[in-house]
């Protein structure tokens, strides 16, 4: 036992707690399974508040740390502690959770949907429960992700969230969910069986070189991470290079990183808005943070040696994902395409192996989650009353519904990064960060922007310009449930596209200690700028002599 208060364990508990409560609730008490469900994120909401309060950015670099045996023969341990990345992703989850509840508050409601699409008499009925605790569940295993300092932990946790959201989307998605849910739950366990290869290989590595006493090993994250850093674990370069292939591989799968990201768009068309929220602005950044918390610190060589190639992809990725959305006629499936563009410039941003580029992947992860979710909620919305996800189907809506109009129009300017809303800065501090160590992959890298100016523009007047199409004439505006979802998201779009510094003043410290791991630095200017002193000698003085 440690000698404070187990904050962390406690927000694992409470979701884990809630989502077994409400699955155990009676069938007819679906308002109160909502509701318990609200209350459940709200509370957890204000023990992510206190946990970044009491964070402390100029501290130890994990902090809050709780360390329990576990399986004491394979040195398995309870260990959890965060740094200023994951309290930042901790926060962001812990926001998002009680909007989605309250966007999804219908979406199990009803007859569940046939494989055809249609939903008659015989069509079996949903469970509001199930929807519920899974969702809740989903959000205690990926808190339990951020904060794990044990490899294995995060391995179980990182894995055991591909069941609930297997369910959430094969249970309660489109006509095609099956085969949506079947597709993303192979992917992903595809990548967690080649990690978990890699994960006993590291384990071994340990035990040979005695890290937890004699023919020991350990999972310890901070433990093997300053034994690789001063020498006391050599690992040999192939030996470390296909560790770091082994975990990189399901880490590309869940973010996902080009040519890995084929179950994302069938997954986020299929899928609810709110499970598609879930899955692609918390489980998916899942992916994004290891490969920082664990590819990097674990094997910083073998991180230097790919990083050329995973810019590359992430690259590839950027205007791959842009051109797609360009011609897509599914409003989510264009959606789905912008992620895996996003996705690219949050991986290049890791990998340029900067502190700018750090700082802004990481502020991208929050930013990337509050725009998506604005984004998919709010079409998700206007898909519900046309009953159509396709572009066509759409046109005048802003004659109709005037306010559900302006706030697309705001969540699709903050998709494609206008300066005053959150992701630009994000953004800017990515393509500088990598520019300076890898300048033809920041310049291809601006193209995306030049895209998404025109996927999200073209989207916005085929939809809500023009005249008034049939089936959009009766069309409502957003209803005070749906402002009270829409409000706070945009709130935040607005405050941290000015005010980015609080995120960026946790984040920084946990950055730099990544790239010291790594034994990288910032990049030189080519040509330096003069100290003030030397170009005052510089300077030939009035009526003097040179």
């Amino acid at each position: 036992m440690n000698g404070h208060f187990p904050w962390l364990t406690v927000m694992a508990a409470v979701p884990f707690a809630g989502a077994l409560a409400v699955a155990v609730l009676p069938a007819a008490k679906r308002t109160l399974a909502k509701n318990l469900a609200l209350l459940v994120t709200l509370v957890e909401l204000v023990l992510a508040i206190i946990v970044t309060v009491k964070f402390s950015p100029d501290g130890d670099r994990f902090q809050m740390t709780e360390s329990y045996a576990w399986i004491k023969s394979f040195g398995v341990h309870w260990s959890l502690g965060v740094d200023g990345i994951g309290v930042v992703l901790i926060l962001l989850t812990a926001v998002l959770m009680p909007i989605l509840i309250l966007a999804s508050w219908h979406d199990a409601d009803g007859p569940q949907v046939r494989m055809d699409g249609t939903a008659g008499e015989s069509a079996a009925p949903r469970s509001t429960h199930a929807f519920f605790a899974l969702m809740l569940a989903v959000e205690a295993m990926v808190v339990v992700s951020f904060a794990a300092t044990d490899v294995f932990v995060f391995y179980i946790f990182f894995e055991a969230m591909l069941i609930p959201m297997y369910f959430l989307i094969g249970g309660f998605g489109g006509a095609q969910r099956s085969y949506a849910a079947v597709k993303f739950l192979l992917y992903n366990l595809l990548g967690g069986l080649v990690m978990l290869a890699a994960v006993v290989g590291l384990y071994v590595t340990t035990a040979d070189h005695d890290l937890a006493g004699p023919g020991q090993g350990t999972f310890d994250l901070a433990r093997i991470a300053q034994a690789v850093s001063t020498g006391e674990l050599h690992i040999s370069p192939g030996a470390e290079k296909a560790m770091f292939l082994g975990f990189m591989f399901a880490f590309a799968i869940k973010a996902p990183l080009w040519p890995f990201h084929t179950w994302l768009p069938d997954t986020m068309t299929e899928a609810t808005p709110g499970v598609a929220v879930l899955v692609t602005a918390m489980v998916d950044k899942v992916g994004t943070f290891a490969m920082l918390r664990f590819c990097l610190e674990l094997f910083p060589n073998a991180s230097k040696t790919f990083a050329p190639l995973v810019i590359t992809l992430a690259v590839i990725g950027i205007i791959y994902g842009a051109l797609l959305a360009v011609g897509q006629t599914d409003i989510k499936r264009l959606i789905a395409y912008t992620s895996i563009s996003h996705f690219g410039f949050i991986i290049m941003g890791i990998f340029a192996l900067t502190s700018q580029g750090h700082s802004g992947a990481t502020l991208y992860m929050v930013n990337h989650g509050f725009s998506t979710a604005a984004l998919l909620l709010i079409a998700g919305f206007m898909i519900t009353r046309r009953g159509s996800k396709t572009i066509a189907d759409f046109g005048g809506v802003q004659k109709v519904a005037p306010v559900l109009a302006g706030t697309f129009l705001v969540a699709g300017l903050a998709t494609l990064s206008l300066p005053g809303l959150a992701p630009f800065v994000s953004e800017f501090l990515v393509l500088v960060g990598t520019f300076s160590r890898y300048q033809a992959a920041g310049i291809v890298a601006t193209v995306g922007i030049i895209l998404a100016a025109l996927y999200v523009l073209v989207l916005y007047q085929r939809t809500m310009t023009g005249p008034v199409k049939a089936g959009v004439e009766k069309m409502r505006d957003l209803n005070v449930r749906e402002l009270v979802v829409v409000a706070p998201l945009l709130a935040l779009l607005l405050v941290l596209g000015v005010y980015p510094k609080p995120i960026l003043d946790v984040v920084n410290p946990a950055v730099d200690d990544t790239l010291s791991q790594v034994e990288k630095t910032d990049p030189k200017p080519a040509h330096p700028i003069q100290a003030p002193v030397e170009q005052a000698a510089a300077v030939t003085p009035l009526g003097g002599n040179k």
